[in-house]
């Protein structure tokens, strides 16, 4: 990343009013992937909203999720009188409503290769997300490996290393920091609270990662939360 001040890091906000109607219904900062990505992305690009955050797993956390989506579950974008649930169809919305900010990668190639990406991530790698919940608080150095996670991490490896030859230029996976950065954030979160060993270029674009200001946002506002999961917060 050349710039690293939250002012250039971020896109610019020419074509997006300043004064909005967004509301993101989100879930714990610490534990709620889903609620990372298209939180970083509407951060990242510089479009304004209002966060609503539900805590996860609660006795009436259903319920109070029901009262803006039938769906049940986080993430969840308010926009007037829209609702869009699920964080893949919240950044197609963002990306239709905003089309000169490039949420997506400008060129057709990269562009389908960042759909085709995220897609997987958002249907797969269940192995992983089950034996590695997001838990950003935590340290669970070496835990959480099997034979299924192996092979998750093994094909994320797959995908970064092919992105950041083909279009990454060494920064993000296409170049610019994109959607598709926004929806493996919430893993390289993982692989830094258990410990995932990666070749130096994929460590490399972790820290990257790790060094964008929304990033680093997220991270300092889920540190300073004090509700936990104590299903996820395991030794």
């Amino acid at each position: 990343m050349q710039k690293t001040d939250l002012e250039s890091a971020v896109a610019p906000l020419h074509h997006i009013q300043k004064k909005s109607n967004f509301r993101l219904v989100i879930g714990n900062k610490n534990y709620s992937s889903w609620s990372m990505r298209p939180w970083l992305v509407m951060k990242s690009f510089g479009i304004p909203f209002e966060e609503i955050m539900i805590l996860l797993d609660q006795p009436d956390t259903t319920q109070r999720i029901t009262e803006y989506s039938l769906c049940g579950r986080v993430p969840v974008l308010l926009a007037d009188e829209l609702v869009i649930w699920d964080s893949l169809a919240i950044c197609e919305y963002l990306a239709e409503r905003f089309p000169l900010q490039n949420l997506w990668p400008e060129n057709v190639a990269a562009r389908a290769t960042a759909r085709s990406i995220c897609a997987e991530m958002h249907s797969g790698f269940s192995q992983l997300r089950g034996a590695m919940p997001m838990n950003i608080k935590a340290n669970f150095n070496g835990k959480g490996r099997n034979a299924g996670s192996q092979a998750d991490i093994g094909r994320i490896s797959e995908i970064w290393e092919e992105c950041l030859a083909t279009y990454g230029a060494h920064r993000f996976l296409f170049g610019d920091f994109s959607v598709a950065d926004a929806f493996f954030a919430p893993v390289v979160m993982r692989f830094k609270t258990y410990g995932v060993s990666l070749a130096p270029a994929l460590q490399a674009y972790c820290e990257r990662i790790e060094a964008h200001p929304a990033v680093i946002a997220w991270v300092q506002q889920a540190l300073a939360e004090s509700d936990g999961l104590p299903k996820f917060d395991f030794p």
